[in-house]
């Protein structure tokens, strides 16, 4: 990996753990939706561009980095916080973790490849 994609992915990884530290402040349209769902998916978000930076250290690919990922932040849903934080089992949770890694994904996709074209 290179640094040209490393600073990018660094700062949506910022992007979104600060969603999810500003979703308490959301007062707008379907604002339920985001208080309940929101930091499932900024969180998913997040975990996704941590394992890619480290999936792409040790040459694996984005779609590990997903599986990764997705595997992570499912068993920590179902497992009720790894036993160490509250956690309370909503299988609409589990789909909004999957939209959280398919935005980075499809983010992360479209950024390396502007960062490749500009190289």
């Amino acid at each position: 990996m290179t640094r040209a994609t490393l600073a990018p992915r660094l700062g949506l990884v910022l992007l979104g753990v600060g969603l999810l530290l500003a979703k308490h402040w959301y007062r707008g349209p379907l604002a339920g939706v985001v208080h309940s769902y929101g930091g499932n998916v900024t969180a998913s978000f997040a975990v996704y561009f941590i394992a890619a930076i480290a999936a792409a250290r040790h040459g694996f690919s984005r779609i590990a980095a997903a599986a990764a990922a997705l595997l992570a932040v499912e068993a920590f849903e179902l497992t009720d916080g790894f036993g160490v934080m509250t956690n309370v089992v909503d299988p609409v949770d589990l789909l909004a973790n999957l939209v959280g890694i398919a935005a980075a994904l499809a983010l992360d996709l479209a950024v390396t490849r502007r960062v490749s074209e500009a190289s």
